[in-house]
């Protein structure tokens, strides 16, 4: 009987059988069986997008995850410089922001970690019914504990890159960006957004992928 309930459990997760959960079919014992392939699935799509976002390079050669300087997009700080930023003067910052952006998601697994095996994984018909649900749930139930614990991460890779020194040269040429909230602390939420964000978008891809085809990569989990 276990074993019937650890197969269905197991095809469930990776077909996405949303039908099954809404018609009530679960079986009860089906939340204490999926709770470890869940885990299991996350952890190592959680890896997989720290690993690619760590690589050098990688949150600015992809548009879908560029950090950039805060207000619209970055526009704000462009049009408060004027016609000097038209000289590159924010080019060299926007690329330390994702720099920073790398640097912390090299330094981030253990924290994902550990809001994964701190999570119940309980909501297991939303967990199932999308092909990005364990992120999903992930990024719902934990997201602002983990803005809490990369925020220290961004802000020394911010320092180190030395961010905060062009930020300071560039607030020289113009008190505006003070004025509209481009500071240390300012700097450092924006780009802790905006890095959760694309962590959590290449987290989503690499549970899609690894639903689709598991292979060995889950082999053992469940």
């Amino acid at each position: 009987m276990e074993r019937d309930e650890g197969y269905i459990a197991r095809r469930m997760l990776l077909a996405g059988a949303a039908g099954l959960a809404v018609a009530g079919l679960i079986p009860s014992a089906l939340a204490k069986t999926a709770k470890p392939g869940v885990k299991g699935l996350i952890a190592n799509a959680s890896d997989n997008a720290l690993d690619r976002l760590a690589q050098p390079g990688a949150f600015y050669a992809d548009t879908a995850v560029r950090i950039l300087l805060p207000g619209a997009s970055g526009k704000l700080a462009s049009k408060l410089l004027g016609a000097g930023d038209k000289l590159g003067l924010t080019a060299g910052l926007t690329k330390s922001l994702n720099d920073a952006g790398g640097k912390a998601a090299g330094e981030a697994k253990p924290i994902f970690r550990a809001a994964i095996d701190n999570l119940g994984w309980n909501d297991v018909p939303s967990l199932v019914s999308k092909r990005d649900g364990a992120t999903r749930y992930l990024q719902s139930s934990a997201g602002g504990l983990l803005g809490d614990k990369v925020r220290p991460l961004i802000a020394g890779a911010l320092d180190e890159v030395g961010a905060y020194r062009q930020l300071d040269q560039l607030s020289g040429s113009s008190q505006l960006l003070s004025i509209a909230g481009i500071s240390h602390d300012g700097l450092t939420h924006s780009v802790t957004d905006q890095a959760l964000k694309g962590i959590f978008l290449y987290m989503g891809n690499e549970e899609v992928a690894l639903r689709r085809n598991p292979g060995k990569l889950l082999k053992g989990i469940f």
